[in-house]
Parts: structure tokens; sequence; C-alpha cells
């Protein structure tokens, strides 16, 4: 995913308006994510990751039960993903980087001969410089929480990836292969009817 300075959201290896069925038509379903932290996080923004990427997901009958790689070892599911958070996943103190372009890709998800893998990384650094490069003022005091916000939404895009085995994205909504740093902390980032009716779908 790319934004005007910035590619990011790009796979590691690869990686119309349409009718959105009724709720009462929508099949439930449940995904473990597994989250694997190799640095420093803040557990008000991993909470508040976890919020928004459920409520991301949750239109489309997709309920979230997010477990450390722990929890899941000694765990048996049928249908997980894996993802890895490098870097510190917190506001950092200043910025990292002198210029913006220098940011790269915020994470990417694994494909194999043509087919994307339940497997995502995502690089808290890059976000946490990202996301403070759009801030002002009271965001500041909040930073934990637009932090959570932007990863949520970066770990939703990725979740989409996986869920329906789609490397190409979507013309709008969090599935977008361009958002702003205000897209990404800012109002609401809703799935696009496209995506919606995609993991609806879903085998």
């Amino acid at each position: 995913m790319r934004n005007a300075r910035v590619g990011w959201f790009a796979a590691l290896m690869v990686a119309a308006l349409v009718a959105i069925p009724s709720p009462a038509a929508t099949k439930s379903s449940d995904l473990t994510v597994v989250l694997d932290f190799k640095g420093p996080h803040s557990a008000k923004s991993v909470d508040a990751m976890k919020q928004e990427t459920q409520g991301i997901l949750k239109s489309a009958g997709v309920h979230l039960d997010f477990k450390s790689r722990e929890e899941a070892a000694s765990t048996s599911v049928a249908d997980l993903v894996f993802v890895r958070f490098n870097g510190a996943c917190e506001l950092p103190p200043a910025p990292l980087y002198d210029e913006l372009g220098e940011i790269g890709p915020l994470a990417s998800t694994y494909e194999t001969d043509g087919q994307v893998q339940p497997f995502s990384e995502v690089s808290c650094d890059r976000v946490g410089a990202f996301v403070r490069s759009g801030m002002h003022g009271g965001d500041f005091k909040m930073g934990d929480l637009l932090i959570g916000k932007a990863l949520g939404r970066v770990v939703a895009h990725e979740l989409v990836h996986m869920l329906t085995g789609q490397a190409k994205h979507s013309h709008q909504g969090v599935f977008e292969p361009a958002l702003t740093v205000q897209q990404l902390i800012a109002g609401e980032l809703p799935l696009s009817p496209g995506d919606l009716e995609r993991l609806r779908s879903r085998p």
C-alpha cells in the first residue's frame, strides 16, 4: 500500500458498488489471530489495535480471537493466522526518520507459489514514525490510542489479504493500496462493499 510519498502494505512476496447482504444472511466465522511481539509494546495500544481490527471485520461476520504465541502453543484451533510485530509498538518520542519517504513498508504478507499465506509482519517502528508525522497538538495526549488505531487498520488490511487470498487491492476502504496518515488515525475506515462481499462469501 502506498500514499503519495510512502510505500507500505507491500506484500513480502507479492505482497463497482455491489449489493450488501442483510445482516441475517451473513455467515459468522471465528479466526484466531496469534500476536507475536518482538519489541516493547504499550498495553493501551495493543488493546486499541484489537478493538479497531475487530470493529472493521465484524461487519463481515468475522469474529477474532487474539492470542499470544504462548497461548496458541497450548491451544488447538482450526482457523489460525500469525502476525509478527517487529520494533517498538508505541509512539516514538521523536521522529525516527528525517524524510518521510525513508519510512518504507509498514507491513507485509507472505505469498508462496501464487498463494497468500496466513503470516504477516508489521514494522511497529515504521508505523510509529508514520503516525507521528500526522499528529498535531492534542493528538500527542492520545498517542497510545492513535498508534493502536493505526496498527488495527494495518492488521485488518493484512487479514483481508489472508482471508480472501487476494493480493490485489480494492479502490476504497481499509484494503486500498494507498492511505494517508489521517485515514489511519482519524474517523472510521471500514471495508468496502466489495470486500464485505468477498469475506462473507468465502468458504
